[in-house]
């Protein structure tokens, strides 16, 4: 029983030194057998390097969870000054970093900026070439997991994804293609009669990119090759099919392009300062399970910043006519651009409905400025009683309080920059936990390293995509007032036949004379109105 018990203390006592970790006694559900046993272990006698026992006999020590081990300081450990020189080493690191990661940020700013300085089509290519390189990069995620399975057993694998990219873009980008290239610039007109046939051009692209697809499966591959078909219709969508909109917020003047690229920059730092700042102290329950870093103060305090940089940002951006000015020529070099503002682009004076001032107490409005007291007066003269609205003056017993004001001055759009910042501050950031949901799942730090300090394309756009799409939607739902090209009537007009083009030229006719004569009658009343007064 000896023997066999110091042949187990040396064999464990050698793994603990080659390993650095305490040798453990094995577990037994005993717990007398267990304790009778760790005593016997540890009144073993040490043994010499020959494996002959020592003269004296070596107690291990033994420690209480109260109690705490101490450093461990020999030559098979790590020593107090290399503990030091990792600590900073490891600082060190993370320093440089953080400046990698800043020179990256101010590198692609200027690069931004440049390209703004230089005009729309530029914009627009940066655009395109962030698109291919999301689709590279999202594709890549699924290749390089199963890039065994892929190797020499599936046939024109990498191929058919390009052709369904090829297939996404020629389709999503043909009404584009029609209507700021062509309609927007006369030298192009021509063109018209051929993009007709751009639907059915787009359509046989897809209808061979599908035979391919079906052709090139493989027998034992065929569910892997569906699930990576599902998947490439998946990165299709939410790359190609919601970047198509950024190009039409390009056209539509940058404010349109700017603003809602500074919000998500914006709710981004600012989510991080509040989580790092004030996360899990006053909600200690995670806000998304699979990324345990997002705090629900982070969240929070992101989107009300984000509230507030908004309407800075918005008013900022407005007083410059290159910001907001809308185009539809595709030049090289554009001449400076100038426009006639859009009215959301002009200071005006807003005026708050005052039942909202009603919810509050009569003292809380008078903390807000520009708030003012309008009080009634009532003037009691011969035979009449009149009752007539003024700024309230404080000590006047004829003045009752009749309502608050809020008169401001401002552009309107920062009210629509509001609804933006409502939007990056709500859904945007879950295009991020998206991103980190599928780097989970696949074990990515990031989805590439082209970008240092910042990963790749993907981790800088996770939360651009619904954000541009909204941008999109409200611009044309609230702002846009939707008009008719010269050259998209004639074009149409074109198409109908002469018994078409007949009625049309007389609806036409009878429209004008109807407006030519509401407008006479117009002038005929306001000379009768100047010569009345």
């Amino acid at each position: 029983m000896t023997s066999e018990l110091r042949q187990r203390h040396q064999s464990t006592s050698q793994s603990s030194k080659d390993e650095d970790v305490p040798a453990i006694p094995p577990r037994n559900n005993n717990s007398t057998d267990r304790r009778q046993r760790f005593e016997s272990v540890t009144e073993l006698p040490a043994l010499q390097e020959n494996g002959q026992p020592a003269t004296e006999r070596t107690e291990i020590p033994t420690y209480s969870h109260a109690e705490e081990k101490p450093e461990d300081n020999s030559d098979d450990g790590v020593t107090g000054s290399n503990k030091t020189q990792q600590q900073v080493a490891k600082s060190e690191g993370k320093k440089r970093k953080i400046a990698v990661r800043i020179i990256s940020s101010v590198l692609m700013i200027a690069v931004f900026l440049g390209l703004m300085n230089m005009g729309h089509l530029y914009i627009c290519i940066l655009v395109a070439l962030v698109e291919l390189l999301l689709f590279r990069e999202l594709v890549k995620v699924r290749y390089s997991a199963y890039f065994n399975t892929i190797q020499d057993t599936i046939p024109l694998f990498r191929t058919t994804q390009w052709l369904w990219f090829a297939v996404a873009i020629f389709y999503t980008y043909g009404d584009f293609f029609r209507e700021i290239i062509i309609q927007g610039n006369p030298a192009y007109h021509w063109l018209s009669q051929y993009a007709h046939y751009l639907p059915s051009l787009s359509f046989l692209l897809y209808s061979g990119t599908f035979v391919m697809t079906i052709a090139t499966m493989q027998v034992g591959h065929i569910k892997f090759q569906l699930n990576q078909l599902c998947w490439t219709i998946l990165v299709l969508c939410l790359t190609v099919g919601q970047l198509k909109y950024i190009m039409h917020n390009i056209f539509n003047g940058f404010f349109w392009f700017a603003l809602p690229i500074l919000l998500v920059v914006t709710n981004d730092i600012m989510a991080y300062v509040s989580g790092m700042t004030c996360g899990r102290k006053f909600i200690r329950r995670p806000f998304i399970s699979f990324s345990p870093n997002k705090t629900w103060e982070g969240f929070i305090g992101g989107g009300l910043c984000t509230m507030v940089a908004a309407w800075y940002i918005s008013k900022l951006l407005a007083q410059f006519p290159w910001m907001h000015c809308p185009t539809n020529k595709f030049e090289f070099f554009p001449p400076p651009l100038q426009c006639t503002p859009d009215p959301i682009f002009v200071p005006s004076t807003l005026r708050f409905p005052s039942q909202m001032f009603e919810l509050f107490p009569r003292w809380c409005p008078k903390l807000f400025p520009n708030v003012v007291e309008i009080c009634s007066v009532v003037a009691v003269e011969t035979e009449d009683v009149t009752t007539t609205l003024t700024p309230c003056v404080s000590g006047d017993k004829r003045h009752t309080h009749h309502h608050f004001e809020l008169l401001m001055t401002v552009f309107p759009v920062q009210i629509h920059a509001l609804v933006l910042a409502l939007f990056a501050s709500l859904v945007a950031p879950f295009g991020g936990f998206l991103a980190s949901a599928i780097k989970r799942a696949y074990r990515l730090k990031d989805f590439d390293s082209l970008i240092p300090g910042h990963g790749g394309v993907m981790d800088r756009m996770d939360c651009q995509f619904l954000m541009a799409l909204c941008t999109w939607v409200h611009y044309n739902t609230f702002v846009k007032i939707a008009t008719i090209s010269v050259h998209k009537m004639t074009y149409m007009y074109n198409q109908l036949t002469e018994e078409e083009k007949r009625e049309f030229l007389e609806s036409i006719t009878l429209v004008a004379t109807k407006n030519k004569s509401r407008n006479s009658n117009n002038n005929n009343n306001l000379r009768l109105d100047e010569s009345f007064l």
